[in-house]
């Protein structure tokens, strides 16, 4: 496999993605240089948002597809924001209203251990029945004021406290290496490697 598309339209996602397979020498294309719609997101789990956005991409696309849903989910707001983590303050999009309203949401909360999820799918053709899917967690806590200028969304707010910084204070490797977007892509990876191993991919 040589070429797929990214089904995303997240720049900081499309460039951490993209990252990580140019290792590999698999040249990933945004969806948008395609012309492939925003597909939507209607489903309340991560593996079914991404399923449909692996799935939509391919069908317009005819390549092998790969889509990530993922987000923070918060001990003390049940899994919240979760599928919604991109939309949290509502539309537009914004990080900057997102980190602000899960502050506000959580100052006074003893508690404020979270998590980010992320699944990613990869279909091979629009009716693929065997869709390659792996995820992956990375677990922290959220502090109340950002720290760090790199990563996107929670990042400035997402603190490790076994490395006392936030993930916007990590450098790209090294985020790629812990994160729950580089965990989830390795063990994507591999299982595509095992495929080719057998002689299916």
């Amino acid at each position: 496999m040589q070429k797929l598309v990214i089904a995303s339209g997240n720049a900081g996602k499309l460039r951490e993605i993209s990252h990580l397979l140019a290792a590999l020498q698999i040249e990933a294309m945004p969806q948008s240089l395609l012309d492939v719609s925003e597909a939507a997101e209607p489903h309340c789990t991560f593996i079914e948002n991404a399923l449909a956005k692996a799935r939509h991409a391919c069908e317009q696309t005819r390549l092998p597809s790969l889509a990530d849903d993922s987000g923070i989910c918060v001990n003390a707001l049940n899994g919240n924001p979760g599928v919604l983590s991109a939309r949290y303050a509502g539309e537009p999009r914004s990080d900057e209203r997102n980190n602000r309203k899960l502050v506000e949401v959580l100052r006074g909360q003893p508690d404020r251990r979270a998590h980010y999820y992320c699944v990613m799918v990869l279909v091979r053709h629009p009716a693929d029945p065997q869709p390659i899917i792996a995820d992956a967690s990375w677990h922290g806590e959220i502090i109340l004021a950002p720290r760090g200028e790199g990563g996107f969304g929670y990042d400035p707010y997402f603190f490790l406290p076994q490395l006392k910084k936030t993930a916007a204070e990590l450098p790209m490797e090294q985020k790629n290496q812990i994160s729950h977007r580089g965990k989830a892509l390795a063990r994507l990876l591999a299982s595509i490697r095992e495929e080719a191993l057998c002689g299916r991919a």
